[in-house]
């Protein structure tokens, strides 16, 4: 199936061109409808761009998209990713949640195919059929707990949805804290698409944490925002202020599914934001915006599938074959100039190296950066070496503050 309103150009190349040009079949495993829409809809949005720049550009390559939509449920992404396989499919860049990632990393195993997965996870986790080109947790969570800690308190209140990614997040999330001899006031975890927040906002409110750590995703996060900003109103409080949201997810599409009256103050660890300023996202945000006028809104979501697709393409350049080792190979010695900084993969973990950022959300629907690593961080997936300076974790790049 082809994916919605794409315009790849598949024709010969160029003239100027003297290269043997290769089609590629590869496959988009993403959801543009269920709990967490706006955010998958932004991965898709950034993998058609790459598409259509890979195919109007110099690799002599050309990738033939083949979509399939899991619609946000388990089951589809296990049924679409064995019909991918069956066609021939060897590589596949999709998947938002772990819950979905995890569900057909054996498949994959099974297939020898590769999967390339773009989202922020929580770690924890290497398989020889994974590239993986999201943060990990010592990309996103912990220079988020040690940001919270200097500037914003030592006191934190979890509220998840109940699967992998808030479990995990929230372990770590707890040892950060217990290291800097902080704490974890209460953890709270609800099914994906819950809207029901009464009861543990008003726990919140009678625990006044220093901050509200949000693992929440989609419809569930949305709500909760809004319920909690209008909690907090009917109390004369200045949420932002007295009891401020974070959380490693929160993206620009999302502000706009929170909406004006309170998408404004969440404090959010990334490696890429919109507002960020370098030659490579003004042409980013520029492709993007003629390319999607109608939205979704540019997002780190959109980013970090662009950026695999990217990588799939130089690799599958390099090696002149969609052969996973033989691309395997090739991507381990590529480098990047993405959007968000340099992104390079390493060959002993497929992790990417990525650069830590720190945002606050404004009532523009973009984010201030309050604070950024100098380089791209080698990604760490078990944190073994990546010790927070608080000890319990131990010494990792500690993030400056944007001026």
């Amino acid at each position: 199936m082809a994916p919605p309103a794409v315009r790849s150009r598949t024709g010969p190349p160029p003239e100027s061109f003297d290269v043997t040009v290769t089609a590629f079949p590869i496959g988009l495993l993403i959801s543009t409808a269920g709990p967490y829409a706006e955010a998958s809809t932004g991965m898709l949005a950034g993998a058609l761009l790459a598409v259509e720049a890979v195919n109007a550009g110099p690799l002599p390559v050309r990738l033939v998209p083949r979509f399939g939509d899991p619609r946000g449920e388990l089951a589809r992404y296990a049924a679409l990713g064995d019909e991918m396989l069956a066609a021939g499919v060897r590589h596949v860049v999709g998947c938002y949640t772990s819950s979905s990632r995890k569900e057909i990393i054996p498949q994959f195993e099974k297939a020898d195919a590769l999967l390339w997965y773009p989202s922020h996870y929580e770690g924890f986790e290497s398989s020889p059929n994974v590239v993986y080109t999201g943060p990990v947790a010592n990309q996103h969570l912990l220079p988020l707990a040690d940001y919270l800690v200097r500037h914003v308190g030592q006191t934190a209140f979890c509220v998840g949805s109940n699967y992998i990614w808030a479990w995990e997040n929230n372990r770590v999330m707890r040892d950060a804290m217990a290291a800097a001899g902080g704490t974890v006031l209460a953890e709270r975890y609800f099914a994906v698409g819950s809207t029901d927040f009464d009861q543990v906002i008003a726990a919140i409110l009678a625990e006044r944490p220093a901050f509200v750590f949000n693992t929440l995703i989609g419809v569930s996060s949305y709500r909760f925002v809004r319920d909690l900003r209008a909690a907090c109103g009917r109390r004369g409080l200045d949420q932002p202020a007295v009891l401020p949201v974070a959380s490693c997810t929160l993206s620009e599409p999302e502000l706009a599914a929170i909406g004006p009256g309170a998408m404004d103050g969440h404090i959010t660890s990334s490696v890429y934001f919109a507002s960020l300023a370098s030659p490579e996202n003004d042409r980013f945000r520029a492709a993007y915006a003629a390319r999607h006028p109608g939205g979704p809104a540019v997002s780190a979501d959109a980013e970090a599938t662009y950026v695999a697709v990217m990588l799939l393409a130089q690799a599958l350049a390099a090696a002149g074959t969609d052969e996973i080792g033989a691309v395997k190979a090739a991507v381990g010695r590529q480098v990047l100039r993405a959007p968000g900084g340099e992104v390079a993969i390493d060959p002993e973990t497929m992790h990417a190296a990525l650069t830590p950022r720190i945002g606050r959300s404004n009532a523009a629907g973009q984010f201030d950066i309050l604070a950024e690593a100098p380089a791209p961080v080698r990604a760490d997936p078990y944190l073994i070496g990546s010790a927070s300076r608080f000890g319990a974790l131990a010494p990792r790049p500690r993030l400056r503050i944007a001026s």
